[in-house]
Parts: C-alpha cells; sequence; structure tokens
C-alpha cells in the first residue's frame, strides 16, 4: 500500500485516538460541555452499538464480536482495495483512506474496551443527531465521497 493513503489513515486514527482520550481525561462519563447552545455541545459517551449507537440496544451476547468481526471484513476489504490501486491517488484513495483510518479507530476502542467513546453531539432543542467521533466522521465522509465518484462516473458513462 503507498505511504499517501496509509499518512492518511495515520493521522485519521492519531485524531481519534487524541480526541477520545481528552474527551475522557477532561468529561466525566455521561456529562457535557456547551459550545454553542442549543445546536452543539461535547459529551462523553459510550457507545456499545455501531456509529451512530445503532444496534446499541440490542442484547444479544454477539453484538460486539459481530461488530468486530464487521470491522475486520471491511479493513480487509478496503486493504484489497487500496493495494489494487496502490499507483494512482484520486478521490476514491482519499475516501477508503479516510474509512480505513476510522474503522481501525473504532475497532482500537472495540477491541480493548468493547464500547466505543463518542462525544460530538449536535441537536436543535430536544431533536438530536446521534453522537459520534472521528472515527464516525472519517468514515462516513469516505463513504460520501466514494458516492460522488460513483455518482460522476456514471453521468460520464451516460453522457458518452
Amino acid at each position: 500500500m503507498p505511504k499517501r493513503p496509509l499518512l492518511i489513515a495515520l493521522a485519521v486514527l492519531l485524531l481519534d485516538r487524541i480526541t477520545k482520550w481528552a474527551i475522557r481525561q477532561t468529561i466525566p462519563l455521561e456529562d457535557a460541555i456547551n459550545i454553542i447552545p442549543g445546536l452543539f455541545r461535547l459529551t462523553h459517551l459510550e457507545n456499545t452499538g455501531a456509529a451512530f449507537s445503532l444496534f446499541a440496544d440490542s442484547s444479544s451476547p454477539f453484538r460486539t464480536a459481530l461488530l468486530i468481526a464487521f470491522s475486520v471484513a471491511a479493513l480487509a476489504v478496503v486493504s484489497v482495495l487500496l493495494w489494487k490501486d496502490r499507483g494512482t491517488f484520486h478521490s476514491g484513495t482519499l475516501a477508503l483512506s479516510l474509512i480505513l483510518g476510522g474503522a481501525i479507530g473504532n475497532l482500537w476502542d472495540r477491541l480493548a474496551e468493547g464500547k466505543v467513546t463518542d462525544f460530538l453531539d449536535f441537536y436543535i432543542g430536544a431533536h438530536h443527531w446521534p453522537p459520534f467521533n472521528i472515527a464516525d466522521s472519517a468514515i462516513v465522509v469516505g463513504a460520501l465521497l466514494l458516492l460522488l465518484r460513483m455518482f460522476r462516473k456514471e453521468q460520464r458513462s451516460q453522457t458518452l
């Protein structure tokens, strides 16, 4: 795998690790600091589910093992795709690098603690977006970049 994708994934991983550590050190569990009242706060939550608290309410004894298995499978697929495209760097490579770094960040937490620290909390009044972290953000941005790349290719092939 070329250096640039690895450096991007490493940057995501380091930013994720540092921010989660800082939150755990400065904000008590389930407490929050308002940053923009009525819109954004930093919280300290522990998520046993997937990104954006999906499956957090599941009582399955296999939940964590399945989430770890899914993460490992996703890492394998992303790694193979990056390896296959190692000669070039483009928006797809950037997207896969972001996904790789984010997936490793959340897998690290899940393997070490069985849960993931979430702290970015956006809301308007009583309406909350599920809290998330840097790794979740990188995965979502990477997925959106891949979708955008696919739509662009599809549009180009339709105009030819």
